[in-house]
Order: C-alpha cells, then structure tokens, then sequence
C-alpha cells in the first residue's frame, strides 16, 4: 500500500519538558504539527540506561514508578523528519528509534461499516 515512516520514542513516564510530561508534549506538538497520528502506550515493567539497576514496575506496591512510556507516530518521511529535530530537544532522558513500514491496511476513522461516511 504505503512506504510511511514510523517513529518509536521511549521515556520516562516522570520525565518532563516545559512543565509538562514529555510524552503529552510529543503528542500534543504531533498533533499541533498536523502529523497522521500518535498512540502512547504505558509499559508494565521495564528499565533504560538511565537508571538500569532499577526495573520499574507497575505492581501494586509501586504505583509511584517511573513506568516507562512509548509514543509511536507514523507518517511520511518527510514529515518525521521535520519532526525529528524537536524529539531531539525534548527526549533527554530517552531514545528514538525510526524505521520504515509498510502499511498494508488503514481505514480513515470517516470509514462506517455499512459503508456510509
């Protein structure tokens, strides 16, 4: 269907940019810059470099853990990569990873099911 680009972008669910957490900064500036779409998901458990002789956890006992974060956007290349130089001022505390996809099925939310949009 499409060659599109998709950006993976892993932090701390504490970690913060301009008074805000980073991963609502990177999907609201998305968003503001009219990117295809961003999704966040919450980890379970996990650790970085950062702080790797603690995992992080989302046990009970530990509701208070820096869970990790992941932010996924996917668009065209060059719109990832007019993206790309504020990911860099903003993660500090994180990594990007970049990679090229291919989408093979994607529906517009317009889409109903009777085929009535």
């Amino acid at each position: 269907m499409n060659m599109l680009e998709r950006l993976t972008i892993y932090v701390g669910e504490s970690d913060h940019w301009r008074g805000k957490p980073v991963y609502i900064a990177l999907v609201e500036e998305a968003r503001r810059r009219e990117l295809a779409g961003a999704t966040v998901t919450r980890g379970v458990m996990g650790y970085g470099k950062r702080n790797h002789h603690r995992i992080h956890t989302a046990r009970i006992i530990e509701l208070s853990s820096d869970l990790p974060m992941v932010v996924t956007i996917i668009d065209t290349p060059e719109a990832i990569a007019s993206f790309l130089p504020l990911v860099k001022e903003m993660v500090v505390g994180g990594i990007a990873i970049q990679e090229t996809v291919n989408v093979v099925h994607h529906v517009p939310t317009t889409h109903s099911p009777t085929g009535n949009a």
